[in-house]
């Protein structure tokens, strides 16, 4: 699948979404991926996330694991692809963590995947889920890497499309200071 076709993907779904948003980084963006609008659609889901496991068919994965709540699909679905169990990681107390029974046996290897990656911070937390389970992370992933491929992950790095987009501190922020206000529409702010 092409960097086009992925994008096509985003504007027929509606997930490419302009105005002032408030990442789950904390830095404000003038664009934003909406990636649910896509994967709320099974066959595209699919399609893409069997793209991105072409990636790694030889790197041996036995589990594929992302954080809550942007991963999830693409855990699951990178998985099947895979022909492996999928698991996600969740926040307690603001620290991602195993639970619902999940497990990671002693050296197994996991590729960590992700939605969308801006600044790397939670791919990296879930690398260290990884570790701290005595697990190895083999390899990260993303549907969309927004950093221009500047996010440094400690691990080799995949991507189905690499975006530079421009994100700032809020002091930084131009929209910020022409007035506006951010909206947080990803998985720890909005709805």
């Amino acid at each position: 699948m092409t960097h086009d076709e992925v994008l096509d993907i985003y504007q027929k779904t509606g997930a490419l979404l302009t105005g002032h948003f408030l990442l789950s980084s904390g830095l404000h963006s003038e664009r934003y991926l909406q990636s649910a609008l896509v994967l709320q659609q099974p066959d595209i889901a699919t399609r893409l996330c069997a793209a991105l496991a072409e990636h790694f068919r030889n790197f041996e994965i036995e589990a594929v694991i992302a954080p809550a709540l942007g991963g999830v699909f693409v855990s699951h679905e990178t998985a099947r692809a895979l022909g492996v169990r999928a698991l996600f990681a969740e926040r307690v107390n603001g620290e991602l963590t195993l639970r619902r029974g999940f497990t990671i046996k002693p050296g197994e290897r996991l590729l960590v995947v992700e939605d969308v990656i801006t600044t790397g911070k939670s791919t990296r937390e879930t690398i260290e889920v990884v570790k701290k389970a005595g697990g190895v992370a083999v390899a990260a992933a993303s549907l969309v890497d927004r950093s221009g491929g500047k996010a440094e992950l400690g691990v080799p790095y995949k991507s189905l499309v690499t975006l530079e987009v421009p994100s700032y501190t809020a002091l930084e922020c131009p929209l910020c200071k022409a007035g506006s206000t951010p909206i947080k529409p990803g998985s720890r702010g909005l709805k």
